[in-house]
């Protein structure tokens, strides 16, 4: 097969849109909602009670869920001492993500806070409670602009009804030097109030400079996409085989005319909350399983004390090495999807433990990584010839922190730098026990939206093995398959903006490419290769219909999960005609049949080749054409019927999670164990992290 080029300038069909698992590189998100699945169910976590509720709370567009840490009980204390160090490590610095998003994020949170905490007035009126969930969404999506769509909140009560009950509440507000209670409510009145003051978190609408339209906080004042990719240029060595990740750990900012970077590190910016991360890291050192370990955690302090972007390449290296741990954390500034163009990192943290029974199926996939490389359909000059140190494991989450909490991700493949993988492998990860709860909650979309019973059936024997398998090899063998072409930057140097989406949607290809190949049955990973229909029907439903949910009227898409799924799943409706994907009418509903599942592989095929060139050739163009013709605009009239639909089920399009509690149990100074609890309540988890947690000073 060859896909050419002709295929990015074919005529749009507008029938349906212009135009599935949640959120970034390195990343698998989780799905929305959609029906309880029954023989391939997970089984619940060891030692996880019946009466265990998953679901505490909802409230906007979102509800709040636990996960449990099965077996955390019976770990040896060196262990639950690890756990416990790297826990408080991702901790501290979960503050830095709200300084990423917005330079005002932490004074509006710190104020709001002070404001449920000490407020003595009536609480029960509707300003007041407005005022709680205003919060509470500020929280889930670590600042003002909503997580998913990046539009600003709308606050829910009025400004004169806010600065009453700030004059009213007798706290510890987040004042600058010299400044009053009304010159801080009169600095935060355009930010909170004003729906045209940053009214995007991230904008790449075409048109527009989306780094001077955005309101991230990567970028000072009056800065704009030309002077940043300038400033750059003159930073790259296209000769260098082993590129930095340039930007990834810095502001950039205007300092007497001139661009400067400030750099997250120990002694730099947000330096007060890396400190006491390295604190907690540095005790982890001393309880560490092996020298591997060891080393990389070391190599991360060093990092963090220096803010050298070859010290994270050190320590990503190091890290990958570290293959034979039990106990491993994710930490640093490393996902790019808050950044328009696709530089620089959110501050992210996982702790996890390895799920050692389940963790075969997905290293089963990692052990045939060369044959998955070798049968792919990509040229052959974009393939690995040898497929380095990949590493699969089920692991269960611990504590996440930062970009990916309260709402997290359900697999992880990292690095990100493709010199690193290529040359020293990388890491996948599926996170068990945030799927098992997500599986424990869902209701009964796929009913709703599939075609027809046998669509329905296959759904609730194999759904949840086909997801689980698509979230595995989107990591294992997606995101670590292929290579640049020589001269090539990094992908978001090369592709910027559309390198997320590009790169997300080349991965999901791989995992839809294999999921009906016999391999699979091979391997013992599914009984037939009808069960991985099921990925089929799934993903083209979400990706046509049922992830529509979660945009709202007149928006276009703009996160890269949801860009990229529309994007392989419209033009694939494009490609095949009604033989491959027949849009069905049918008591006023809408209903996509796959008619033909060889012929849609095929084509799976054919898009994968194409986005490979994209990435391997840095194809902007290419890469823009495809994105902006399939993946952003969304048909408005499927998209009412979709929410009306969903309005039916009671749903929430959004779920977040309270992280567990771990407490250390101390004897005459020393730790003798660390105990784990499970909290229920959103805002007392919250409102505890800002109390414990909240180095970094309001105004940097």
């Amino acid at each position: 097969m060859h896909i050419i080029r002709m295929l990015t300038t074919l005529p749009i069909v507008f029938a349906f849109a212009a135009c599935g698992p949640d959120a970034p590189t390195g990343r698998a998100e989780a799905q929305p909602p959609t029906a309880d699945t029954a023989a391939e169910r997970p089984s619940a976590p060891p030692g996880d009670a019946e009466d265990f509720a998953y679901e505490t709370e909802r409230f906007a567009d979102v509800r709040i869920l636990r996960y449990r840490v099965p077996g955390f009980e019976s770990l040896d204390l060196e262990t639950k001492k690890l756990l416990y160090y790297l826990y408080e490590a991702a901790l501290e610095s979960r503050e830095i993500i709200y300084a990423q998003k917005h330079a005002h994020n932490l004074a509006i949170k710190r104020t709001l806070e002070e404001i449920i905490k000490h407020y003595p007035g009536d609480r029960d009126t509707e300003t007041f409670r407005a005022l709680e969930v205003y919060l509470k969404r500020i929280w889930f999506a670590n600042g003002i602009h909503h997580h998913y769509s990046q539009d600003k909140f709308a606050p829910g009560f009025d400004f004169e009804s806010f600065a009453e009950i700030a004059h009213e509440t007798p706290g510890d507000f987040p004042l600058r030097d010299g400044q009053s209670l009304d010159d801080l409510l009169a600095e935060l009145r355009p930010v909170m109030f004003d729906p045209s003051v940053d009214p995007k978190l991230v904008n790449r609408a075409a048109g527009v400079d989306p780094v001077a339209a955005s309101a991230v906080n990567f970028y000072g004042p009056g800065i704009t996409r030309d002077e940043v990719e300038a400033f750059y240029a003159d930073k790259r060595d296209t000769d260098d085989p082993t590129p930095i990740s340039l930007g990834l750990n810095s502001r950039l900012a205007k300092q007497d005319g001139e661009l400067v970077e400030q750099v997250w590190r120990v002694g730099g910016l947000y330096g007060e909350a890396l400190e006491r991360t390295v604190m907690w890291l540095e005790q982890a050192v001393t309880v560490a399983e092996n020298d591997a370990q060891r080393e990389a955690l070391e190599k991360l302090i060093e990092y963090y004390r220096s803010g050298d972007l070859e010290d994270w390449d050190e320590y990503n290296i190091a890290w990958v090495a570290d293959d034979a741990s039990n106990v491993d954390t994710i930490n640093g500034f490393i996902e790019v999807y808050n950044d328009p163009i696709g530089m620089r990192g959110s501050y992210e943290a996982v702790v996890q433990i390895v799920d050692p029974v389940a963790t075969e199926r997905i290293a089963a996939i990692a052990r045939e990584a060369q044959w998955f490389e070798d049968h792919s359909p990509i040229l052959d000059e974009h393939k690995k010839a040898n497929v380095t140190g990949i590493t699969g494991r089920v692991i269960n989450v611990v504590v996440e922190a930062g970009d990916a909490s309260p709402a997290t991700p359900i697999g992880i493949n990292l690095p990100n730098a493709d010199w690193i993988r290529r040359q020293h492998g990388s890491k996948s990860i599926s996170l068990a026990n945030i799927v098992h709860a997500y599986d424990a909650v869902r209701g009964g979309a796929a009913a709703e939206f599939a075609h027809d019973d046998e669509e329905i059936e296959r759904y609730e024997t194999f759904g949840a093995r086909t997801s689980e398998l698509m979230t595995d090899m989107h990591e294992v063998i997606g995101h670590a398959s292929g290579v640049l072409e020589p001269g090539v930057p990094p992908l978001h140097e090369s592709l910027g903006s559309y390198g997320s989406t590009i790169e997300e949607g080349r991965a999901d290809l791989v995992a839809l490419y294999y999921m009906i190949d016999p391999k699979m049955v091979e391997l013992g990973l599914l009984p037939s290769v009808e069960a991985g229909y099921t990925a089929y029907d799934e993903y083209i439903r979400n990706g046509l219909m049922q992830q529509l949910y979660r945009i709202e009227p007149g928006a276009d898409i703009e996160e890269d999960h949801m860009r990229n799924r529309q994007l392989i799943a419209s033009w694939a409706y494009e490609l095949g005609g009604d033989g491959v994907i027949a849009r069905v009418e049918r008591d006023g509903k809408t209903y996509f049949d796959i008619r033909d599942y060889d012929a849609l592989r095929e084509i799976f095929g054919m898009q994968l080749r194409e986005l490979q060139r994209i990435k391997s050739q840095g194809d902007r163009e290419a890469a823009a054409r495809l994105v902006e013709r399939y993946g952003v605009k969304v048909d408005q009239a499927l998209h009412a019927e979709v929410r009306e639909r969903y309005a039916a089920l009671d749903i929430p399009p959004y779920a977040g999670f309270i992280n567990p509690v771990l407490t250390p149990v101390e004897s005459d100074g020393e730790i003798v164990d660390v105990e784990i609890s499970y909290p229920t309540d959103f805002a007392t988890q919250m409102l505890d992290y800002a109390e414990r947690y909240s180095a970094l000073p309001t105004w940097n």
